[in-house]
């Protein structure tokens, strides 16, 4: 299982990037996109850097779209690749892999501008012998062990923490219904457009207001309606956690990538679930990803591929606050 928290600690000159490995597979073989990029004169997997507010999979999302036009859904993770720049300051990039279809991709029409020259689709062995940097062969590598494992394909499971709420001694009113403060609000906008990366396609929260108000964010970019669930609210957590592993198992069964918004004490109920689920045995990054603060997520990637549901990486971000 490949683990990424995404809240390294770097020097405060580290320029900040992310990107994804953009494939396709035609006739059974996966093909790679590739990206000339013009003022560099070089030959890389595309990737951008971080603008003031986002978090890292909104990123990776945006700079793929801007420089090769596609609009993709993040898959598992990559890792990430750290070097210093020619002036000295050092950076560092996250990947993901990021699938797209191939009849798109063979309609897709692409005008060399200012930044990229070309696109090209190569194999995977013929890519890593085009690149211009080893480092981006390192991460081409790592997409070939997931591929050669079976772990290409994934659906994700997202797990949101709530924002920050207003105080329980600060309300009269029941605890469901304490509203998100000013920060808890920002947190929400910031956070939606890293989950929207992942192409959710249910939105999943608790009854709870604070938890309502946090996917609100999500709902609007996404398009998606939210449902609304009791099992997930803190009023109906119980020791056990039997009901929550019950809706985990529901939502995994489906195979289709979800988000859960939900609370301090039943977070870790639902990884646990989770883990279980997927053949995994809890380490100290599944124990980050339950862990989460205000306005956290989580993202939990199982194999499509697998004939019960395999866990393959765990991620974790914070707002780009």
């Amino acid at each position: 299982m490949t683990p990424t928290d995404a809240r390294p600690e770097l020097a405060t000159d580290t320029v900040v990037a992310a990107g994804a490995v953009v494939w396709k597979l035609v006739d059974g073989k996966v093909r790679v996109l590739l990206v000339h990029r013009t003022q560099h004169k070089d030959v890389t997997i595309p990737k951008g850097k971080v603008d003031p507010g986002e978090t890292l999979p909104q990123t990776a999302v945006r700079e793929i779209q801007e420089e090769t036009g596609f609009d993709v859904d993040l898959g598992a993770p990559l890792g990430s690749v750290e070097y210093t720049l020619p002036n000295g300051r050092p950076k560092i990039v996250h990947y993901w892999s990021a699938e797209v279809d191939p009849g798109a991709a063979e309609r897709h029409s692409y005008e060399a501008n200012g930044e990229i020259l070309a696109l090209e689709w190569l194999p995977i062995a013929k890519a890593a012998k085009h690149l211009t940097y080893e480092h981006d062969a390192d991460v081409l590598d790592r997409f070939a062990a997931q591929v050669e494992a079976g772990h290409a394909r994934t659906f994700a499971l997202v797990v949101l923490r709530h924002g920050k709420a207003t105080p329980h001694e600060q309300w009269d009113g029941p605890d469901h219904t304490r509203p998100l403060l000013h920060r808890g609000i920002e947190q929400s906008l910031s956070v939606a457009g890293g989950i929207a990366a992942y192409g959710p396609e249910r939105l999943v929260s608790s009854t709870a207001a604070r938890c309502l108000s946090t996917i609100g964010p999500t709902a609007a970019i996404t398009g998606l309606d939210v449902k609304a669930s009791a099992t997930l609210s803190q009023d109906a957590w119980t020791g056990d956690g039997a009901r929550v592993s019950a809706a985990v198992a529901k939502r995994i069964a489906k195979r289709q990538s979800v988000v859960m918004c939900s609370h301090g004490p039943v977070i870790p109920q639902i990884i646990e679930a989770a883990a279980s689920l997927g053949g995994a045995t809890i380490t100290r990054d599944l124990r980050r990803s339950a862990a989460l603060g205000t306005g956290e997520f989580s993202v939990l990637h199982f194999s499509l591929e697998s004939e019960t549901p395999w866990l393959v990486a765990v991620e974790t971000h914070s707002s780009g606050l």
